[in-house]
């Protein structure tokens, strides 16, 4: 796999360019297409974290211009100190570095809090170019159904990372009900988030105390079915939510979402009581609907749709080695002639 994966990332960098392979790892179908063409299960969850754990082997920040931070369990959670390697790497001021540990930082948050159907993240993997263009990959699991979600990113589509961020989100499950902060729709909801954080904690309380669950004096047994002409999708409140965090936002006074979730230990909790609270006192309630964009069906690590052929792939690497190696001139002939034959298979 790694052999293999070498040689195609090479190619693609030195022909189309650091961006474009970033901009194909952000689609669901090529990264997935990668995976069978590198000999993984076509199914498998373990696509994603054997996949881009393959990649950060073989991509070299000197030779590609490009590297991988990250990775599964607790590999995740070293990649702003790899991060700060690069920047070593590439020479990046601490401005830049800074940057690139954020977008690492709040795309995982986003997928982890602002999104809520079930699966929280186990593997994050951050690939960014010595431009500071980057592209993740994340997935979560929910441990109940052994069912995985995939989350793409790309840094040329994030104009607001609370505001539709993704490029693709992949599932073999779609939730009835899942939390979307970052959705069109939960707009108005995030507004009433920061002006409930804004009022201060003590205020907060009294509204989080006088929305308790049922059996315990809730307002919710009074609401009828349908409450500011809208029918409630979900309303359960969390049992943690995190005050000292939230006093931590008040002092702060944050203009907007993003600037609320970016603060250490706002969490699932803190932003779904927001989201409850919105919806009940002030009517402005969150997208309920689930935002997976493509699905797949994930299965075992059997040797679907058949066994990997070793042999064959050998022979691929060292076809792709002597390209690479060959004159340019003679590199370029034989990539025009896999242009060409490209288009004629797809044509047919």
């Amino acid at each position: 796999m790694r052999g293999l994966a070498a040689q195609i990332v090479t190619i693609i960098v030195d022909d189309y360019g650091v961006n474009e392979f970033l901009k194909r790892l952000s689609d669901t179908f090529w990264f997935q297409s990668l995976g069978c063409c590198l000999g993984y299960d076509w199914h498998s969850s373990g696509v994603t974290t054997v996949v881009t754990s393959v990649l950060k082997a073989v991509i070299e920040p000197e030779n590609h211009g490009l590297a991988v931070a990250g990775g599964k369990g607790r590999y995740s959670r070293k990649a702003p100190n790899e991060i700060k390697e690069m920047g070593e790497v590439f020479g990046w001021s601490l401005k830049q570095v800074a940057s690139m540990k954020y977008a690492s930082r709040m795309s995982a948050k986003v997928d982890n809090s602002a999104i809520q159907a079930g699966f929280p993240l186990y593997h994050h993997a951050f690939f960014v170019s010595e431009k500071g263009e980057w592209a993740v990959i994340q997935q979560g699991m929910c441990s109940e159904k052994r069912s995985a979600r995939r989350y793409h990113w790309h840094s040329a589509r994030v104009d607001s990372y609370v505001n539709e961020p993704h490029n693709a989100i992949v599932c073999d499950v779609v939730r009835k009900n899942a939390l979307n902060m970052t959705a069109k729709e939960s707009e108005e909801c995030r507004k009433s988030s920061i002006d409930l954080v804004n009022d201060g904690p003590r205020h907060l309380k009294r509204l989080f105390n006088s929305l308790r669950p049922e059996g315990q004096g809730s307002l919710d047994k009074w609401l009828p079915e349908k409450y500011w002409g809208r029918t409630y999708k979900s309303l359960s409140m969390p049992w943690n939510v995190n005050w000292k965090a939230l006093e931590q936002v008040y002092e702060i006074q944050p203009l907007n979402y993003e600037d609320f979730l970016s603060v250490k230990g706002v969490g699932p909790a803190t932003v779904k009581g927001l989201a409850y609270v919105s919806e009940i006192v002030h009517g402005r309630g969150p997208s309920w609907d689930d935002p997976v964009k493509f699905s797949f069906a994930y299965g075992g690590k059997d040797g679907v749709p058949r066994p990997v052929d070793r042999r064959s792939m050998d022979e691929s690497i060292a076809f792709l080695k002597e390209a690479l190696e060959e004159a340019e001139i003679g590199r370029e002939e034989k990539l025009n002639a896999f242009r060409r034959l490209g288009r004629l298979t797809r044509s047919k």
